[in-house]
């Protein structure tokens, strides 16, 4: 038992009843009922984790340990939160720590949740994969559950107002056929992809219309989101100005 993490969940529960959210979820069955799983997860809004887990809760009320950033644990009103959940820092700076908890927790028969394209995909399309998720898998001999999630951008997503009231959304989320740890990272990473952005055009099908020019469409839609490649330069923009402010603070106070 799990006080707070079942206390949680049911407070999120209540929340997704105010706001009237309606989810689909299609492949609980390819969620282990026991033993360890890297939670594979696209990356389309801030919500994404907290619907990322109803899969897992729906195959015997298993929950998942997901890897976030280390600032949402620095916060004085969520870090106590992530730590009793027992939810992993990463260090975006040093990752090596995070890695290593990750995989003793998948060695522990976990589910841990990362986000392979490791910062919220702007186009809504699937970005490309960093290869941890495969090398935690083949570390600790867990599956990848391959879990593509849709219509969580149109809750809260980077750079548009959230949508936290009564908005009756749909969000559709998809499991597919877990992957074995078998072959290089690189091999396994690239079939990662392949199946999440298989499962993604499957969910996008499905989930009815896509009003032209909505800035949750993608471009390739007919929506107002950035292309792909649009969506890429615009991460490497705002890397570089962060890095540029990094640089001039650290001057500063070397200054002082």
């Amino acid at each position: 038992m799990e006080p707070v993490y079942d206390a949680v969940i049911t407070t999120a529960r209540l929340l997704w009843l105010a706001e009237g959210l309606k989810f689909k979820v299609s492949g609980v069955e390819n969620v282990p009922v026991d033993g360890p799983g890297v939670v594979a997860i696209n990356h389309t809004g801030y919500m994404d984790f907290t619907y990322a887990g109803i899969p897992a809760f729906l195959q015997g009320r298993r929950k998942v340990r997901f890897m976030a950033k280390k600032e949402v644990f620095d916060s004085k009103v969520s870090g106590p939160i992530m730590r009793a959940l027992k939810h992993i820092p990463v260090d975006r700076g040093s990752g090596a720590q995070s890695y290593r908890d990750a995989v003793d927790y998948l060695k522990r028969g976990e589910l841990v949740g990362v986000y392979p394209e490791a910062t919220i995909s702007r186009s809504f399309e699937l970005k490309d994969f960093k290869s941890g998720a495969a090398r935690m898998a083949l570390e600790s001999g867990a599956p990848i559950i391959p879990t593509v999630i849709w219509g969580a951008q149109r809750v809260w997503t980077k750079g548009h107002p959230k949508n936290l009231g009564r908005s009756n959304v749909k969000i559709m989320i998809g499991v597919a056929e877990p992957i074995e740890p078998a072959g290089t990272a690189d091999e396994i990473t690239a079939r990662l992809h392949e199946v999440m952005g298989k499962k993604l055009l499957e969910l996008q099908d499905a989930y009815g219309e896509h009003p032209a020019g909505e800035y949750w469409v993608p471009a390739r839609l007919g929506g107002s989101a950035p292309t792909l490649e649009e969506a890429n330069r615009m991460d490497a923009e705002e890397q570089a100005a962060k890095a540029a402010r990094r640089a001039e603070r650290e001057a500063g106070g070397e200054a002082s």
